[in-house]
């Protein structure tokens, strides 16, 4: 596991990284305007590599701007690559880290909300291919993680909702009394460097036991067989202020697999009720055309937790515990987004 350093100052963490040939920032324009002035005056001499902000630019086109700088920069195998952004730059930035000349370090420094809480902790790393979330990675784990809550400041709310559903997630799967403190509060009355905290904890307890995925992992990825389903049909069909962020797609998942939890005798529907209750509070309700339902169903066929063209899913067995490998049909998976969308009056 990596070092996971939550910060209050980001020049104290700076300070004592270690020595290496050379050092690349990796930013879009948006970490570059606001994220990067907070760290650039106590970083040592380094390149700055700026791609384009967004989820329809994580792909291996990108990949190759940034693998063309670190060859035309000459870096070496002692260098380091720091991820400076969400969880589009540290996914896309430690993979080409990871695959450069067989692997450089590399530091991920979370600056939205889902990041710090979930995509910078546990080592996956990837890029989306034909429309299909994060379908080309590796597992690699950084160097360092430097999380500094400070960062939150700078993020539109709708990214930091989109966050709160990974912080969400977490207390549904392990830790009943954090979901039932925090379910009491709307968002913006979290107290963040405690929120952000204990959630990264959870993850971390959760990766130390299986690092790559084998087995206890997969209950990370309760919300995640619909969510991601949905997101990528929103990727692929609409324009991009169209699209539905990553953590407004897992807030559908959750309710539509809390639905099939209670369906298949795992979660009581109280318990249901509670879940889409605080869930619609904070997300609204995302509107999902009633025709394009089967084909958002299908795409989770492509879900890399499938085997043999089984969909495997996490469910609920309670709040707070969580249930892995649950095979599922398509057409149960239609229902459940039918569900959600009953509720969307």
């Amino acid at each position: 596991m990596p070092s996971i350093l939550l910060i209050e100052s980001s020049q104290t963490a700076l300070a004592k990284l270690p020595s290496w040939t050379q050092m690349a920032v990796l930013v879009d324009q948006h970490t570059k305007a606001h994220c990067y002035p907070l760290v650039q005056p106590w970083l040592p001499a380094h390149q700055l590599i700026e791609i384009p902000a967004g989820e329809e630019h994580k792909h291996l086109g990108t990949c190759e701007l940034i693998w063309d700088a670190l060859t035309d920069h000459h870096f070496d195998r002692k260098s380091v690559l720091l991820n400076l952004g969400g969880g589009v730059i540290g996914d896309m930035g430690g993979f080409c880290a990871a695959t450069f000349k067989r692997g450089i370090d590399f530091v991920q420094i979370p600056t939205t909300l889902l990041s710090q809480v979930d995509a910078s902790v546990g080592g996956k790393l990837g890029v989306d291919f034909r429309g299909f979330k994060n379908h080309l990675g590796v597992f690699q784990v950084p160097r360092f993680v430097l999380v500094d809550v400070r960062f939150l400041t700078t993020l539109p709310e709708r990214e930091l909702r989109s966050g709160f559903a990974e912080v969400i997630k977490h207390g549904l799967i392990a830790d009943r009394a954090a979901w039932e403190v925090l379910s009491q509060a709307p968002l913006h009355q979290q107290p963040w460097p405690e929120t952000v905290a204990h959630s990264i904890a959870i993850k971390e307890r959760v990766v130390a036991l299986d690092p790559t995925e084998k087995g206890l992992r997969k209950i990370l990825n309760f919300g995640h067989t619909v969510g991601h389903a949905v997101e990528s049909w929103f990727l692929v069909n609409c324009q991009p202020n169209q699209r539905l962020l990553h953590g407004e797609a897992i807030a559908v998942g959750m309710v539509a697999e809390a639905w099939l939890s209670v369906q298949l005798g795992l979660l009581p529907e109280r318990d249901l009720w509670a879940i889409e209750q605080y869930i619609f509070q904070i997300y609204g309700r995302a509107e999902l055309p009633g025709a394009e339902l089967p084909a958002m169903a299908r795409l989770a066929l492509q879900d890399k937790k499938n085997e043999g063209q089984v969909i495997l899913a996490s469910l609920l067995q309670s709040v707070g515990e969580a249930v892995f490998d649950v095979p599922l049909t398509e057409a149960q998976l239609v229902a459940s987004l039918q569900y959600y969308r009953s509720r969307m009056a």
